[in-house]
């Protein structure tokens, strides 16, 4: 008999409605380096402080811990929605499958919620064929829905042209220094929503910036907050990823208050020319 669980968080997460008619929570946790018991820890915690959306990828090898954390956790499975992601060395089609299978093993899960194409790896010239098994992975039942990370514009144009198939979600660097604003226009106009990775900029600079600092003053929320909340309020969904229960309630208390328009846009006049935290350009950066 399972325990029942008490969920530490009593905030009502707003939900996004997606191109294929699915819902997404509008804030995610993010797993990234979060890895075998110290992972499963962490993101257990993360589940039942009340996140309902984890982003995960083949990338980060700890599909498994996810899993894991998920049965851990008591919450059942209809009840999270998990991301996973084809790695630039998996794009070929007829890898596509297996490749999406093999991760299902390892999270000992029957589907993923979110499945994404992690890099267009322009390059090797495989992300159109690579979109192609995504939708036949779809067909099969093997994920919900279908989407692409760190995509722009002219390459997710290329997969509506030749499939027919619109993305439903992009994930997408976007903090502060980095606000992606064109990219996020041209998503918005495509009925694609726009995932924020990086959200806090992994707690770089910008969360020194002087504006954030007295916003934070201003509406009694920690910086991080109101990083996260002006990700909100311009329509993106952001997943941060936190280790403590403490961080992660605080990361997620971003819907009882709200921002002027003017001071969403101070912290986006904070973008830089340079803002990407390591120079992950899409039109030449390629990850395997």
């Amino acid at each position: 008999m399972i325990k029942p669980v008490k969920i530490m968080s009593s905030v009502n997460i707003p939900e996004v409605r997606l191109n294929d008619g699915g819902v997404m929570p509008a804030i995610g946790f993010g797993t990234y380096k979060l890895n075998g018991s110290n992972g499963v820890e962490a993101i257990v915690s993360a589940i039942r402080a009340g996140y309902r959306l984890l982003d995960s990828a083949f990338k980060y090898e700890n599909e498994g811990a996810v899993g894991e954390a998920l049965r851990q956790s008591g919450i059942p499975r209809s009840e999270v929605q998990i991301t996973s992601k084809l790695p630039g060395r998996r794009q070929h089609f007829e890898e596509v499958i297996p490749t999406i299978e093999e991760s299902l093993y390892r999270a000992q899960l029957e589907y993923y919620d979110y499945y994404f194409i992690h890099w267009p790896n322009p390059g090797q010239g495989l992300y159109v064929e690579a979109w192609q098994g995504l939708v036949e992975a779809r067909k099969r039942g093997l994920v919900k829905t279908i989407g692409v990370s760190n995509f722009m514009p002219e390459y997710t144009q290329k997969l509506i042209d030749e499939t027919g198939v619109a993305p439903a979600v992009n994930q997408i660097e976007m903090h502060p220094y980095f606000p992606q604003k064109q990219q996020r226009e041209w998503d918005s106009e495509h009925g694609i929503v726009t995932q924020s990775w990086s959200p806090l900029g992994r707690a770089g600079g910008v969360m020194k910036e002087s504006i954030l600092r007295s916003l934070a003053d201003k509406y009694r929320k920690s910086v991080a907050q109101i990083v996260l909340r002006w990700h909100h309020q311009l329509g993106a969904v952001p997943v941060p990823k936190a280790t403590s229960m403490e961080r992660q309630l605080e990361n997620m208390a971003i819907f009882d208050f709200e921002l002027t328009a003017e001071e969403v846009g101070f912290i986006t006049d904070l973008g830089r020319p340079d803002g990407r935290r390591k120079d992950q350009n899409p039109v030449y950066y390629e990850e395997l």
